[in-house]
């Protein structure tokens, strides 16, 4: 059974939704602060914890980035702040889903079960025969054989374990964001992706060509992947596009087969 936290300081509220997701047969604790939020999550890890950003004691911005360093489960941002910044900011300090008050409490049931099934997805069990499905190079094994694609000089994505693999050094963790980007534009190699459809898919919202938060984005990426890998992202900004991913890449992926 799945542990979801609501952390919400408005009580109705908190209360309203953790009964409303007990009854659709998760395992739900509220809090009503970051302090809270850190007692729970000492007792015991959660799957998914459902965040407000205005709490007396911190602001939510703060406790994703504090989740986001220590844990492994899914964040839910739902908060009345609905503004392009806070949204950005959200996303990329780790949240999974960026939702805005007022909302119904259904469809917080369903983003909860889709970061469910994605999040299972990611942690099947492989026997020692099954091979990750790749782009154009076959990778064998779960992700110990992230190792065979050094030799072949490519980088390799892993959308499953949130992580890219340089041709030589260590694979680098990706946040929620970070894994969203590099999805789009490892999707077609060599191909720019606009500025527009990143911008759609990190926020939801159209691109605002005054905004550089793509832009920051791409740059503290860069210096993460090189200081943690040793290794350049080859990640090139196309004038009056976008950006694309000019080096040779492979997906790692447990697809389902009908086979």
């Amino acid at each position: 059974m799945a542990r979801i936290i609501v952390v919400e300081d408005e009580a109705d509220l908190r209360d309203d939704l953790v009964e409303y997701l007990d009854r659709c047969g998760f395992e739900v604790g509220g809090a009503s602060r970051g302090a809270e939020l850190d007692r729970l999550l000492e007792a015991g890890p959660a799957d998914v914890i459902v965040l407000d950003i205005n709490l007396p004691d911190e602001d939510g911005f703060s406790v994703a980035r504090r989740v986001r360093a220590s844990s492994s489960a899914a964040i839910i941002m739902l908060t009345a702040r609905s503004g392009l910044i806070d949204r950005v900011i959200g996303l990329e300090l780790g949240a999974d889903v960026y939702l805005v008050k007022p909302v119904d409490f259904r469809e917080v049931e369903a983003q909860i079960k889709a970061l469910m099934r994605r999040m299972q997805k990611g942690a099947a069990p492989q026997s020692a025969t099954e091979q990750p499905a790749g782009i154009g190079v076959s990778l064998p094994g779960p992700a110990p054989a992230l190792a065979p694609a050094d030799s072949r000089k490519v980088w390799v994505f892993d959308d499953i374990e949130w992580r890219i693999q340089p041709p030589t050094g260590s694979a680098v963790p990706l946040t929620a964001t970070e894994y969203k980007f590099l999805s789009l534009l490892v999707a077609a190699p060599g191909e720019a992706v606009s500025r527009q459809d990143i911008s759609v898919t990190l926020t939801g919202r159209d691109w605002d060509p005054y905004s550089r938060s793509i832009d920051s984005l791409v740059r503290r990426l860069r210096i993460k992947v090189e200081e943690r890998s040793g290794c350049a992202l080859p990640v090139q900004a196309v004038h009056g596009v976008g950006y694309a991913f000019v080096g040779p890449v492979v997906t790692s992926a447990v697809e389902d087969s009908a086979d």
